[in-house]
């Protein structure tokens, strides 16, 4: 095996983001036929770009307080210290469990199940989504992080014919099928990061309320 394969079926963590983003319809065939465990999968790539938004929130949430009625309200370090940890594990679980729906939606669509070969998939086409989610540095940008993430659709429509073997004319409604699923799955962990976050910050404003009286 020569230098230069070896380096296309082992990429750095930098070199598969800029792949998988740039020339997905080429990278995808690469991760298939990459060596990769689950463990390896979330140890040395998901565990690292999940961790993005929520540090990039954390730091954001320090730097550019919110403005209540006049008060400068930012969120307890402590708070958003609990929501970021939540919010990366949360997002790691989500992850996982997508990759069971892949999984076990292959045979619907005339797919191949193949558990590890589905993992790849979620954590792959989530990439555009982690990356994106430096925007949560400014509060006020938050949302083009969101819209980058909608390129992980993309992703996940180039990936599940490709490691799954879904046939080609089966692509859409297979990627439709596990978006909705991924909707779901984004919306619990919103909900319950959002709900630790607004917990501590309802603190803070009851004690700043005092303070003041």
């Amino acid at each position: 095996m020569t230098a230069e394969n070896s380096s296309a079926i082992n990429p750095g963590l930098v070199a598969r983001v800029k792949n998988i983003l740039l020339q997905p319809k080429l990278e995808w065939p690469v991760i298939d036929a990459e060596a990769a465990t689950t463990r390896s999968l979330f140890a040395r790539y998901a565990m690292i770009l999940a961790a993005i938004g929520p540090l990039a929130g954390l730091i954001g949430g320090q730097l550019f307080p919110i403005h209540i009625f006049g008060t400068v309200m930012r969120t307890p370090l402590v708070g958003g210290l609990l929501g970021a940890i939540i919010t990366w594990g949360l997002s790691l679980l989500s992850v996982f469990v997508l990759a069971l729906i892949i999984d076990a939606l292959a045979p619907t669509f005339n797919g191949t199940k193949d558990q590890l070969k589905a993992m790849k998939v979620a954590v792959y086409s989530s990439t555009a989504a982690w990356v994106g989610g430096v925007f949560s540095l400014f509060p006020v940008l938050a949302w083009v992080g969101g819209l980058i993430g909608l390129y992980g659709l993309y992703l996940l429509y180039l990936g599940l014919p490709s490691l799954m073997k879904a046939p080609q004319d089966k692509a859409l409604g297979y990627t439709v099928v596990v978006i909705l699923a991924a909707i779901v799955l984004w919306v619990v962990v919103s909900m319950i990061a959002a709900s630790v976050v607004a917990m501590f910050v309802a603190g803070a404003v009851g004690a700043a309320s005092l303070a003041v009286n």
